[in-house]
């Protein structure tokens, strides 16, 4: 870095004393030795350090538009991509085990909106143009893509316990080959590139059946560069595939993306099927749950992790700042005052490349933090070129957040991640050990009480059904009575239905949480398990009529037994 943007400045401003520290002050709002969080420091930072150089350099005419509290704020957010009919909506449907409204699920392209789920105690929707005056919700941006996608942008507010962690975003299905010519109205890889700036991870889901690479599908990839680090890849539906033509298929896929990445690193890809429904195939149902539990394991640790990704994300964004600024005080130095602007503006678009070289020769800067060359070219196509002049003193605070203030976060950091273990997301598939035998080394306990749990004197509905069970319940060989985990785990899972879904039945049938299954809720599982196959939803709670007669409590009538351990 030259000396000309070098300041005394070592560190944080202070509340009182210079008149600096007061400026900072009062255009931040706070100051930063106020802030006790890591999200209200970036903040801080961001409005005081950052803002500035973003205005006066005209960064949103070139790239993203400026960021607000709620980009700060904001819960961790999981963009969902890929081809139609990959099975976005379903593994959406997989992660929350509900549907949400609008959700629509079937072989041909469902799905024509960008959907944003997110916590709410009611269920509704707030349609795009209200959604982008919204100054709690991180959209407001959005509005500058138009009316056309805003007309198919929607938030959907859905009272389910993994949300209380995060907020996903469904999208539409990427165009195929055959509909390439299909235009949309709006510019969806753009769209998706805003997105996948603000999101903390992305899920890019692949069909075991369809690895062609559209146009479409190459341009939307193309648009998540510079996101690689938050990008996971999923080859979902492998169940419908024997192991020969999954290993194949799997070697094919990642020769496509290689071709469309051209990046040496070999981006992570999981394989499974993410879908309630029994598989297809089972050679590699190990795998599949290896897989999956790998997946949701990242994903659990997203609001753990969120204030990190908000650190990185504001690193990287001053760096493309500071090359900014330095390529535009560049610009407006080399251009005339008056005459032959036209002449010299076309010949510094085309030398913009050496531009680049000389600038990071000159301020020692990595070429890794300039902008594409191409895009920048491409704006500049259309601008005016009234550019300011440089200013040491906003790049100097720049260099201040970069060299000094991030670094005095970390402790801040630490603090936070050591009293993090509340964060992890809870609820739907993220059972951990409450899953009953379907987690390796589970020892059948963390249950919650039941008591409390009192249930009407209403007529059990499996009864009909019990002597069917009863005949497998005790060919099991019970103990004393009862079946183990490990004796009931066998017969469960030759239902082939996925073990997220078999460890939430589990969990409903084990009553009385004694980590064993008596007859009665033996064919309770039973039951359970006939409904699941039938292609019906399992309940989030066990309704009065389906508690075996043996573990009702007369107490009170109506309450139900929860399949959440709150």
């Amino acid at each position: 870095m030259s000396t000309a943007t070098r300041t005394k400045a070592n560190s944080l401003p202070k509340c009182s004393g210079s008149m600096a520290g007061k400026e900072m002050k009062n255009k931040g709002g706070k100051c930063l030795k106020e802030v006790h969080t890591v999200t209200e420091s970036l903040k801080t930072l961001y409005r005081q350090k950052l803002l500035p150089l973003e205005k006066y350099y005209d960064f949103s005419d070139f790239h993203s538009s400026s960021l607000e509290d709620a980009d700060f704020d904001n819960k961790p957010m999981i963009l969902v991509v890929g081809q139609c009919s990959t099975g976005k909506t379903t593994f959406i449907r997989y992660l929350l085990e509900q549907e949400y409204p609008g959700s629509r699920i079937g072989p041909e392209p469902t799905t024509d909106s960008f959907t944003a789920i997110m916590h709410g105690e009611i269920e509704g929707i707030i349609h795009g143009n209200a959604l982008t005056v919204d100054p709690d919700k991180p959209f407001r941006k959005l509005s500058s893509f138009g009316t056309t996608f805003l007309n198919r942008f929607q938030c959907v507010h859905l009272p389910n316990r993994v949300l209380e962690s995060i907020s996903i975003i469904d999208t539409p299905g990427i165009l195929s080959v055959a509909k390439r010519k299909m235009s949309r109205g709006y510019d969806f890889p753009a769209i998706i590139r805003w997105f996948a700036e603000h999101v903390d991870r992305i899920i890019l889901l692949c069909d075991a059946h369809k690895l062609e690479i559209s146009d479409e599908f190459s341009h939307t990839i193309m648009a998540l560069r510079g996101n690689e680090d938050k990008l996971r890849v999923v080859l979902n539906k492998a169940d419908m595939v024997d192991s020969q033509e999954l290993m194949r298929v799997y070697g094919a896929l990642m020769w496509s993306l290689g071709k469309v990445f051209c990046t040496p690193e070999v981006l992570r890809v999981y394989v499974g099927s993410f879908w309630s429904s029994p598989m297809r195939m089972t050679d590699n149902r190990k795998l599949f749950e290896q897989e999956e539990e790998d997946l949701f394991a990242e994903i659990q640790k997203l609001p753990r992790n969120s204030a990190v990704r908000k650190l990185n994300d504001l690193v990287k964004r001053a760096r493309l700042v500071r090359a900014h600024a330095y390529i535009i005080s560049s610009l407006k130095e080399e251009m005339p005052l008056v005459f032959c602007r036209e002449k010299k503006k076309r010949d510094l678009i085309y030398d913009l490349p050496i531009i680049y070289s000389r600038i990071q020769q000159r301020y020692q800067i990595s070429p890794g933090d300039f902008p594409d060359c191409a895009k920048m070219q491409e704006r500049l196509m259309s601008h005016d070129f009234k550019f300011k002049a440089f200013k040491p003193k906003l790049l100097a605070e720049l260099d201040e957040l970069l060299n000094t203030d991030t670094a005095k976060l970390m402790p801040l950091l630490h603090q936070e991640e050591e009293t993090a273990d509340r964060l992890l997301v809870q609820g739907g598939p993220f059972l951990g050990s409450q899953m009953g035998p379907f987690i390796v080394g589970n020892p059948f306990n963390n249950y919650g009480s039941n008591e409390g749990n009192d249930v009407s004197d209403e007529e059990w509905v499996v009864s009909k059904y019990k002597p069917k069970y009863d005949e497998i319940f005790y060919s099991l060989s019970p103990h004393e009575g009862k079946l183990s985990g490990s004796k009931v785990k066998g017969w469960m899972m030759s239902t082939h239905l996925p073990s997220s879904v078999l460890g939430r039945i589990w969990k409903l049938a084990d009553v009385d949480r004694d980590g064993m299954l008596d007859d009665e809720e033996f064919a309770l599982a039973g039951h359970l398990i006939e409904v699941k196959l039938e292609g019906f939803g399992l309940p989030h709670e066990l309704p009065a009529q389906l508690v075996p007669p043996s573990k009702r409590q007369h107490k009170n009538s109506g309450t139900e037994i929860r399949d959440n351990n709150d």
